[in-house]
């Protein structure tokens, strides 16, 4: 506000006030200050984040057709990619700039970030090693090898990951320092402290909402999960499956068609993708579908094909078990129930 009152100002001030107020996640005030900025690209890259912020389609369209081949262009263009989840377009920007600039260090980090969305652990694992050759200590790096190695491996793998950061600290606890640090320990430990960490985290990292749902559903809170997700509009798969649970689990524990009809419709949407019909996550989904549906045939042709993949899992034994049973397999329901513990 100071500098804006000086008479030989920067023009750009209103585009710099913009950025500002978009990292406080004040989008409508970035809007506004961006528009009284001169045309730019710098305007356009504000104008294009906040169109995505505000869901306006068209005005993110306008945007985009304003945008260069310039680097700092690619790399907002790349952004949007990636919060809309199109990981894969997103990749194939970053990699383009990364040819055109080896050194551009952080590239690595983004295109790490987004073969990990992809479900390719193994290879943002790899990625990521030519970054933190360069920066060890980076927390967004450090982070992003814990939670591969979660996926990969297990909690307790992940966060022996994180003691490099604890060990280059001067503050003592640096987990308590980062947000996103304390949230993925609670997933890392399977839920501890859940209900201390991730209730204030709802509004600033989208994943705590979710991880505090799965938290609900195992300690058989269903209405306070629903509660939680009912007005999340899924975007990725994750997402459209996890809303299906929670409207199968409270539909089975009130009676309620409604949301068992709901459920089957979210499972049929991921199953029947293109894009996740030949993933285990897809095929879990048309077996629940098939299951709400009370098609148990149809569920054990699903079942059969996953089945090796989960020779020691208590949970889809269970399953296995009872839609034996409810399709007259009665020799193969007794082997299913008898593997859980």
């Amino acid at each position: 506000m100071t500098m804006q009152k000086k008479k030989d100002n920067d023009p750009n001030i209103n585009a710099y006030k913009a950025c500002c107020l978009y990292a406080l996640c004040q989008y409508d005030e970035a809007e506004e200050a961006a528009k009284l900025a001169p045309d730019s690209n710098l305007q356009t890259r504000i104008l294009f984040h906040t169109a995505h912020k505000r869901n306006d389609e068209s005005a993110m369209m306008a945007q985009h057709q304003k945008l260069t081949d310039s680097k700092e262009d690619q790399l907002c263009l790349a952004a949007i990619q990636y919060l809309r989840s199109h990981f894969q377009e997103a990749t194939d920007i970053y990699k383009r700039l990364l040819v055109e600039d080896r050194e551009h260090w952080a590239l690595n980090v983004y295109i790490a970030f987004c073969y990990y969305k992809l479900d390719y652990y193994d290879v943002a694992l790899e990625i990521l090693q030519t970054y933190l050759a360069n920066y060890p200590h980076s927390i967004t790096a450090v982070n992003l090898k814990a939670c591969s190695h979660y996926q990969l491996y297990n909690g307790k793998a992940a966060e022996a990951e994180l003691k490099v950061l604890q060990q280059a600290s001067n503050s003592g606890n640096i987990f308590q320092e980062h947000d996103l640090l304390q949230h993925n320990l609670v997933v890392f430990r399977n839920g501890e402290n859940a209900l201390q960490v991730l209730p204030p985290l709802l509004d600033i990292i989208p994943e705590a909402r979710l991880n505090l749902v799965i938290y609900h559903l195992r300690t058989d809170e269903v209405l306070e999960a629903y509660n939680l997700i009912k007005d999340l509009e899924p975007a990725v798969p994750r997402e459209y499956i996890l809303k299906g649970v929670v409207f199968a689990a409270l539909g089975q524990r009130t009676g309620s068609r409604e949301h068992l009809k709901l459920a089957q419709q979210l499972f049929q949407l991921v199953g029947a993708s293109a894009s996740e019909c030949d993933t285990i996550p897809g095929r879990q989904c048309m077996a629940s579908c098939f299951f709400l549906l009370r098609q148990f045939e149809d569920v054990l042709v699903y079942l059969k094909s996953i089945k090796p993949y989960f020779s020691n899992d208590d949970d889809f034994n269970w399953n296995y078990g009872l839609t034996c049973a409810a399709a007259g397999d009665y020799k193969e329901a007794t082997e299913g129930l008898a593997n859980p513990k």
